[in-house]
Parts: structure tokens; C-alpha cells; sequence
């Protein structure tokens, strides 16, 4: 953060000092909710949990170099204390304000809110910082992490870590930048209707890129329309041309196409499809036996680039196009965005993390998150490392391999939860999958098992985390031919230790 007096941030967050011998002393490192991650010149937000309170570690984050306490209350040690606001009423995100009996929790984001506002502020309009905004129904965090990539060959760049997207992790990302951030990367996350125009507020974009518009979080929103609403927020936000506003548009998406007409920015699209009329657009594309795809970058600046990205799954490439875009717009040259792009590695865990173990089996870990889009992308990703034969597309490879799909549940899509999982059980042999080990005991998980059975695709349904990981060991243990394993559910149930697991596991 840049350097600001005690002072200044009460005034910014509209606070009291309390127990502060003197108010111009300077916070010069950064600001943690982690007393633990606490050093000399920080400043410590004292935030309520769901089984600590942050109140209670103030002195321990004092006596670890914390200047001052952003706090609802006295804490016995110098603090800026907020005022009390109204609980938070429960509603699309209300997991964030959970544990909040008094209101403590939504003064004390509001007020970290205003801090990070007033630091972005004075960043762009003193020292030339550029936002970018990331937002989509799926691929948010691995487009981030490309842009961050990307940025970060022309200049410092901070950007969060993993998903950190909602009501702490922006302001708290934003909060990580100094005067010499030259670009911050964030990421726009929303389960309902004018989430992302407040996000928006707390860092505004001066490019905004939008992926896609799918169901997850349907259960929120209550329908699609309502989601390419929320998502389109983003762009709104973007400045016009004149101001340098780009808004970062999927030309394949019909609902992200729509959204051009709520922007002044200009406008710049992109198609994994192979759109001539996007602005950048992929063509010859190619997997590898790993998933991994190469294509040609077509763009408006340059003769096309020659792209063999290391991460894994076709839907890599859209992900690839946006952020070439992100970066075109940004001042990137095109040779710089071709080279880095071959060279990016994924850097946040569980997404598309490919692991061999051993000569002739591969897992594929990719459990932070799954919708039903995101479940097809990883289902088409094992079917072409498996190079089996699916109804979709033909890859069948001479060596095929096993394809197993080790899924757990798809959180947050509402009532239409178990029809959902239910037709992605009926898509598995599409996808060429030999076995499924449906994981969890949910009304979701068993509509899951049916529809696979009707499928004709031969079926394991275990309880847990330790159940999967034993059918599959036993699979492997008879296993003929080269295994590709894919492990995919929402973050919630933890389905990635299967995947570490069996990564760890002798052979």
C-alpha cells in the first residue's frame, strides 16, 4: 500500500482513533486480516470469522509491528474504530457476512473498501496505475493469471491470488499496489444483481474483459438473463474510448456480444472459434496428448503468432485469445504476448493441473471449481489426453487410453441442481468416458450415477474423499493401457485431495 498516516486512513474509512499516541505515524507495509502474515509497517483488519474474531489478535498483530487496527470496537492497542452499520441482510452473498451478528463485518469491509478506493485513486491520477477487470461465468481466475503474465513484461503488476474476488480479496488485492504498480489485474466475482458495479467502484476498470455467460451460481441469479446482466456490470463500468475504455468481448458468445451495447469503451473481440471478424481470433488449433493446445493468434497488429500453450484443455485457447487481448490493449506487442503465452504455466492451484504418475497414468486436477460449462471443458480436456473416441469430435488417438472422471457435486445451480447433474451423467460417453466414480452422498450426486447408467458408462458411487480414492487405486491396479484420471467438483468438497492422493501414491 502506499504510505499513509493513521490520520489519513481514519479520515478516508470515516473512523475514531482510539489508543493512538500518534496519529501521523505512517502504515507503509501492507494490510492483512492474518495476524499471522502480519509484519513491521502493517496494518491489521480486525475481521470477525466464523470461528475467530480478528478483534481478539490485535495485540498479537501489534506486537508483530502493526502500526494501527482497522476494528469495530476497542482492542486494547492503537485502532481506527468504524462505526456500526446494519447486519447485512441475507441474500446471494451472504456466506461473506455469515458470522455477522452485530454488523461489525459490513463496517469493517465498507470501510476497507473506501481505503482501497482512495489508494487506487491517487495510483491512477498520480502515478499512471491501469486496471484491469476479469469477469465471466468460467475461466475467470486462469485468464487472470495469463493477463497478470502478460502485464508483467511491461511493468509491475499485482494481481490476486487464486479466486480472491469477492468483498475482501478485490480490496485487498487492490490494496497490494505501490506507486511503482504499473497495472492491477482483478477479478470480478458475483452471485447477484449489482455486485460487480461495486466491485467495480472500488477499483474502476479502465479495460474490462468478459469470458462467458454460463449457469453457475443459477441458483442466485435465477436465470441466464439475469447472470449476462450481472456479468455486463463490468462493462458498464469501463470509461469511454476517448478516456481509454476497452471492453474485451467473446465474439462466440451471443450473450457477451449483446453486452457491447452498454459500454462507451471501445470494443474488442475475440473467437476460439475461428471468427474472421473478431479482432482476435484462433485458427489451425491442435492438442496435444496432454491436452494442450497450439493454434494460430490472428490479430489486428501483427501477422499471426504461433501458439503451444503449456496448460491443459481447448478451452485454454479462449482464455488465451482474451488475454492477448487484455494485453494488446494495454500496450503489449504481439511477439511479447506470442512468446509469453507459450512460456505461462499455470500459477493457481487445482485448475487443469496435470500430474503423470508414472509412465502410464495422468491426473488431471481440476477441482477448484465445476459448472456445468467448466465440467464440460475438463471432460473434453480428458478426452483428448485420453485420445479416446467421443461422439463430439474425432480424436481417437492409436495408444487410447482409459478415460476415468472422478466428479463430485456442481454447486449453487438451484432447482435446476439435480436435472443438471443428471444430464451430465447422460454427456459422459460423448466425452468417452470409460468409468465415472461419483463422489458424495447428494440427491445431485445420485442423479449424476443414474444418468451415466443410462448411458451405458460403468459407474462407481462412493461416499467420500477416501472411498474414491480406493476405487480408483483399484482401477489402476488392473488397468491394461495408459489411465488419464480426471478429478473435478466445486471447491466446497475438497475433491482435489483425491488428485494429490493419488499423485503421492507409490505405484
Amino acid at each position: 500500500m502506499i504510505p499513509l498516516t493513521i490520520a489519513e486512513i481514519a479520515e478516508i474509512v470515516g473512523g475514531r482513533l482510539d489508543n493512538v499516541a500518534n496519529p501521523q505515524a505512517k502504515v507503509i507495509g501492507t494490510v492483512e486480516f492474518d495476524s499471522r502474515q502480519i509484519s513491521p509497517g502493517s496494518l491489521f483488519l480486525a475481521l470477525p470469522g466464523a470461528k475467530v474474531d480478528g478483534h481478539d489478535f490485535a495485540e498479537k498483530a501489534h506486537a508483530a509491528g502493526a502500526v494501527v487496527t482497522l476494528a469495530a470496537r476497542p482492542v486494547g492497542t492503537p485502532a481506527i474504530i468504524v462505526p456500526s452499520q446494519a447486519k447485512a441482510e441475507a441474500g446471494s452473498q451472504a456466506y461473506v457476512f455469515a458470522h455477522d451478528e452485530d454488523g461489525s463485518v459490513r463496517a469493517l469491509l465498507t470501510a476497507l473498501a473506501k481505503l482501497a478506493r482512495a489508494v487506487v485513486t491517487r495510483l491512477t491520477s498520480r502515478w499512471g496505475l491501469s486496471v484491469v477487470g476479469v469477469t465471466g461465468s468460467a475461466g475467470k481466475t486462469s485468464t487472470k493469471d495469463m493477463v497478470a503474465a502478460l502485464l508483467s513484461t511491461a511493468g509491475p503488476t499485482v494481481a490476486p491470488p487464486g479466486s480472491f474476488n469477492n468483498e475482501i480479496g478485490h480490496p485487498y488485492t487492490a490494496l497490494r499496489c505501490h506507486e511503482d504498480t504499473q497495472f492491477l489485474v482483478t477479478e470480478l466475482s458475483a452471485r447477484g444483481l449489482g455486485h460487480i458495479a461495486q466491485l467495480a467502484e472500488i477499483a474502476p476498470p479502465q479495460i474490462g474483459a468478459v469470458l462467458n455467460v454460463g449457469t453457475a451460481h443459477l441458483g442466485e441469479f435465477g436465470s441466464k438473463d439475469t447472470i449476462a446482466q450481472a456479468k455486463g456490470e463490468l462493462i458498464e463500468a469501463v470509461p469511454e474510448a476517448s478516456a481509454g475504455g476497452v471492453a474485451v468481448l467473446n465474439a462466440d458468445d451471443a450473450a457477451v456480444v449483446q453486452m457491447a451495447a452498454g459500454t462507451q469503451g471501445k470494443i474488442v473481440t475475440f473467437s476460439a472459434n475461428g471468427d474472421t471478424q473478431a479482432d482476435y481470433y484462433a485458427t489451425d488449433v491442435r492438442l496435444d496428448e496432454l491436452a494442450r493446445a497450439s493454434f494460430l493468434l490472428h490479430s489486428p497488429e501483427a501477422q499471426p503468432v504461433q501458439i503451444r500453450l503449456q496448460v491443459a484443455g481447448k478451452h485454454q485457447i479462449a482464455n488465451a485469445l482474451a488475454a492477448a487481448a487484455v494485453a494488446a490493449a494495454a500496450g503489449v506487442p504481439v511477439e511479447t504476448i506470442g512468446t509469453t503465452l507459450c512460456d505461462y504455466v499455470a500459477v493457481s492451484a487445482h485448475r487443469m493441473d496435470i500430474r503423470q504418475r508414472g509412465a502410464n497414468v495422468t491426473i488431471i486436477n481440476d477441482a477448484y471449481n465445476a459448472n456445468p460449462e467448466s465440467m464440460r471443458a475438463g471432460l473434453a480436456a480428458l478426452a483428448a489426453s485420453a485420445g479416446t473416441t467421443t461422439q463430439l469430435e474425432d480424436t481417437q488417438l492409436e495408444d487410447s487410453g482409459q478415460a476415468i472422471a472422478v466428479l463430485g457435486e456442481m454447486s449453487e445451480l438451484g432447482t435446476d441442481a439435480v436435472a443438471a447433474h443428471r444430464e451430465l451423467g447422460t454427456q459422459l460417453a460423448a466425452y468417452g468416458v470409460d468409468t465415472l466414480v461419483a463422489v458424495g452422498k447428494t440427491d445431485n450426486i445420485a442423479a449424476l450415477t443414474e444418468g451415466a447408467q443410462e448411458a451405458g458408462v460403468g459407474t462407481h458411487h462412493v461416499a467420500d474423499v477416501t472411498g474414491a480414492t480406493r476405487t480408483v487405486e483399484e482401477i489402476l491396479g488392473s488397468a491394461q493401457r495408459r489411465v488419464v484420471v480426471l478429478v473435478k467438483a466445486s471447491n466446497a468438497w475438497r475433491l482435489w485431495r483425491v488428485a494429490e492422493q493419488l499423485v503421492n501414491s507409490e505405484l
